[in-house]
């Protein structure tokens, strides 16, 4: 009898559901998290925003436009006048420098640009949202400037090289030409392109400041254009002291092929630029991480 019960409730059990296993632990997984903010992602972010941009586009070929048209039309203008220019003026003439006149205008068309690229978030309410996705902030701001000095000095460079080639083909009319191997000339035509990326990332860092695009616009044009011809007024000891020190005729030093008696040496003109473009990031990295968006 109890072989039989033993026996009954062996094949009962054989035949019955099987009890569930334990659900397996898991062990953590040996591949390493992925990173969430880093630079590179805020500089594909930044990317995106700034080639999806219409005004973009607008600005750079403004910016192309006129180093290259006013270049072009300021030289047909002395081989059209040549031979009536007093003989000092014939003396100083300088072919390279002349080709690259434009960048008289385009520097304020790129100034625009690099204010717009941080401002135009702030009048529509996006960079609520950029600062959100980077709580560290300075991300972004040093993803923008990377962005933009890049591109701005791709499209500089190669615009200041065409207004090279096709001055030199203009000025060729009258044998004024000079080529690009010539002593201190390829200085002249990529330093431009330097000074032009200078002036947009100096933009970046007063539009960050001042988050207005007026304002930022504003300032540009007063640091530019407004602050040379403040020192005219001075005593000329002052001036000639001043006046080399300042953003733009410092940075200009480095396409200048003859310095005056009073200009700083090209690369020491455009390192003092370069301590102006420094301290407005700077300043801008301060008050990003300060103040609301």
């Amino acid at each position: 009898m109890t072989t039989t019960t033993a026996t009954t409730a062996t094949a009962t059990a054989a035949t019955a559901d099987p009890v569930p296993a334990a659900a397996p632990v898991f062990a953590p997984s040996s591949r390493p998290a992925r990173p969430g903010v880093t630079l590179a992602r805020a500089v594909h972010a930044e990317w995106i925003k700034f080639r999806s941009l219409r005004s973009t586009y607008w600005t750079l070929g403004i910016t192309v436009a006129l180093t290259i048209g006013f270049g072009a039309l300021l030289c047909w203008g002395t081989v059209s006048r040549w031979d009536r220019l007093p003989a000092d003026e014939r003396l100083h003439f300088g072919a390279a420098e002349h080709s690259l006149l434009g960048y008289h205008f385009a520097q304020l068309a790129i100034g625009v640009l690099g204010v717009l690229i941080i401002t135009g978030e702030y009048s529509t309410g996006m960079i609520r949202a950029s600062l959100s996705a980077v709580p560290k902030r300075l991300p972004v701001l040093w993803a923008k400037a990377a962005v933009f000095g890049a591109v701005a000095w791709a499209v500089s460079t190669a615009a200041c090289l065409v207004a090279f080639f096709v001055g030199q083909s203009i000025l060729a009319g009258k044998h004024l030409d000079t080529t690009l191997g010539a002593p201190g000339v390829t200085r002249v035509v990529f330093g431009m392109g330097l000074y032009l990326t200078a002036v947009g990332l100096l933009a970046v860092g007063l539009g960050t400041l001042i988050r207005n695009t007026a304002g930022g616009i504003a300032s540009v044009f007063g640091v530019l254009m407004l602050l040379p011809l403040l020192t005219e007024a001075l005593p000329s000891s002052w001036r000639d002291t001043i006046a080399p020190y300042l953003p733009g005729n410092a940075g200009q030093a480095l396409a200048t092929l003859h310095q005056g008696p009073h200009d700083l040496a090209p690369w020491t003109g455009f390192g003092v630029m370069c301590l102006y473009v420094l301290a407005a990031l700077i300043g801008a990295a301060v008050v990003l991480k300060r103040r609301d968006a």
